[in-house]
């Protein structure tokens, strides 16, 4: 074994941290070390935060026509990529399809919407907290919310309404963010994951790996929500979508998410780093290495503009880990 690998496990660990140099070190192990280094990520996930998988669904509440350029996404108005595109769902769809999720093993419910996002007197807005209100009373669900950018007053609502965690990612490096969405800016997006720690809420906050950034802004964003001490971190492989100027990019080899998901299990030992879209395409059946690479956390039930695979299949995938949820 990579003697470096073996300090920097043993340090991790024993609850010391590493370097992002440390941290770019561990994406560039080749060979039979990366088996060392996702042996070690397991180890890690398995002493901090248990065997324990969280399961999240989501529900893409109000789609397509966003203002917003964000080159990865189907939803934009600025693209020709197809998506579907509907005003806010009524309360039946939403609730059916949250008891749905639940009775499958789900623990959260997150409703998504498109489009830059809310203040607290948009008419949408009240109807969404109206919808909380709803999920609160009839389900077990803990409520998380995916609405964009919100002003403190809009925050300070979800979690009046019953939100306990919001949903808000950097999707990429700050030094990468540009090439990416020109219509806001990073700071947009971490003054939103501030506005919602302030008004009491967790924060899932992660992003998007093989959008083209290199392997040092992937250790660039796992610092950056160290740094932001986020709770849960949803790691997307992208999927690219005909239509999305990300159309052509090239994959991430099976190989470099797992190194990529271990590498951030090193930098954020404690927290819920939860798979996300973009699994199934490329890992296939490679899919449970990754929560042997440090994973604790997946999202199940589809995606906001592609399915997932069937929920079954996902939880015996999680049994035959020997993992609960």
């Amino acid at each position: 074994m990579d003697a470096r690998l073996r300090e920097l496990g043993e340090r991790v660990l024993a609850g010391g941290e590493v370097t992002p140099d440390e941290a770019l070190y561990l994406l560039e192990l080749r060979g039979p070390d990366v088996i060392h280094l996702v042996a070690y990520a397991n180890e890690i996930r398995a002493r901090f935060v248990g065997d324990r998988v969280d399961l999240c669904s989501i529900i893409n509440a109000r789609s397509g026509n966003c203002s917003e350029d964000c080159a990865f996404c189907a939803q934009s108005a600025h693209h020709a990529a197809g998506a579907p595109v509907y005003p806010l769902l009524d309360a039946d769809a939403i609730l059916a399809k949250a008891r749905a999720m639940e009775a499958a093993g789900a623990r959260r419910f997150d409703l998504v919407t498109a489009g830059y996002g809310f203040t607290e007197d948009d008419p949408d807005f009240r109807r969404i907290l109206d919808l909380y209100r709803l999920l609160r009373r009839e389900t077990r669900l803990e409520l998380c919310a995916c609405l964009g950018h919100l002003t403190p007053g809009a925050a300070r609502a979800l979690a009046e309404a019953g939100v306990t965690r919001y949903n808000h990612n950097l999707e990429t490096a700050r030094s990468f963010f540009p090439r990416i969405c020109t219509t806001h800016t990073y700071e947009d997006r971490v003054a939103t994951v501030r506005a919602a720690k302030e008004a009491g809420m967790e924060v899932c906050c992660g992003g998007i790996i093989g959008l083209g950034e290199t392997p040092a802004q992937r250790v660039e964003l796992a610092f950056a929500l160290k740094e932001l001490d986020v709770d849960s971190v949803p790691l997307n492989i992208l999927n690219p979508r005909p239509g999305t100027p990300l159309e052509g990019v090239p994959p991430l080899s099976p190989e470099e998410i797992l190194k990529t998901f271990a590498m951030f299990r090193f930098v954020l030992p404690r927290k819920v780093i939860r798979y996300a879209a973009g699994r199934e395409v490329h890992l296939g059946p490679l899919q449970p290495l990754g929560l042997l690479a440090g994973l604790n956390g997946m999202l199940i039930g589809g995606y906001l503009t592609t399915p997932g695979q069937e929920v079954e299949q996902d939880l015996a995938m999680v049994a035959a880990l020997g993992f609960s949820w």
